[in-house]
């Protein structure tokens, strides 16, 4: 898919990978509508990406369906709707799962897991005629779980079953893409706890994770692998588990050491 002349909706654009995403879709001739709740971090953002892009700024709480229709407004009346959707914003949680908190659970499900979804449906309804294809960034915990992060991955491995069966189900001018990154070097771990939590090996910087996505894209790929190493890892462990099971052990062990650190503090 070429990316220039399309008009582009990008969330979770004022940090980490939403906004190298921007940065670099900047450089074409497109129109941008990028979108995220902070909205002094989006405006930095935004003044960042230098380029032949038009872009318009929207803040929202994409957790909530009427901000996410409110967004898809916003796309129609300035740049007339969207035919590339890059639904990034999410957040993450590191504990050790033990209390249980419906609501905690909820707010996590309601960002990285329904908006996603309930942005690719409304965009098939809002123009059924128009081609468009929505890329969702997952995780690599979509595939191989991590402890400490059993919410985080299970809200990633929803979408990744849904983009699976969703396929099968779109129109023919629909499609879907997941993006897959690894541990990625952004505030998004210090984010996932007020203490920052290690960051699990192997990881890699947003920009190159843009630069994958936008690649991916370009080759009209399905699924976009950031880094390959990860990808060899992931099919390497289906057919040896014991791989797996040594790596989740080692993260058992980094988490344990963390819980004790922080009730040491």
């Amino acid at each position: 898919m070429k990316i220039a002349q399309r008009k582009i909706i990008i969330t979770g654009a004022a940090s980490g990978i939403g906004r190298a995403l921007l940065v670099r879709l900047a450089a074409y001739p497109c129109q941008i509508v990028a979108a995220d709740r902070d909205a002094a971090g989006l405006a930095a953002a935004v003044a960042q990406s230098v380029g032949r892009a038009t872009i318009f700024s929207f803040v929202g709480d994409l957790a909530q369906p009427a901000e996410i229709d409110r967004l898809l407004a916003y796309a129609r009346a300035q740049i007339g709707g969207c035919d590339l959707c890059f639904a990034n914003a999410g957040f993450a949680y590191y504990e050790q799962s033990g209390q249980a908190d419906w609501q905690h659970m909820q707010r996590l499900f309601e960002l990285n897991t329904f908006a996603p979804i309930y942005m690719a449906l409304r965009l098939r309804e809002l123009d059924p005629e128009r081609p468009y294809r929505v890329v969702i960034t997952a995780s690599a915990m979509a595939k191989f779980g991590v402890p400490g992060y059993a919410l985080y991955a299970a809200s990633k491995a929803a979408l990744d079953r849904f983009a699976e069966v969703y396929r099968y189900e779109l129109a023919p001018n629909g499609r879907i893409a997941l993006v897959y990154p690894i541990s990625t070097r952004t505030n998004f771990f210090r984010a996932a706890n007020a203490s920052t939590p290690p960051i699990p090996w192997p990881s890699q910087s947003a920009e190159q994770v843009a630069t994958a996505v936008i690649r991916g894209v370009e080759r009209g790929q399905d699924a976009i692998y950031p880094s390959r190493l990860f990808w060899w890892a992931w099919k390497i462990s289906g057919i040896f588990p014991p791989l797996r099971i040594a790596y989740q052990r080692t993260q058992r062990r980094a988490l344990k050491r963390w819980a004790q650190q922080r009730e040491r503090f």
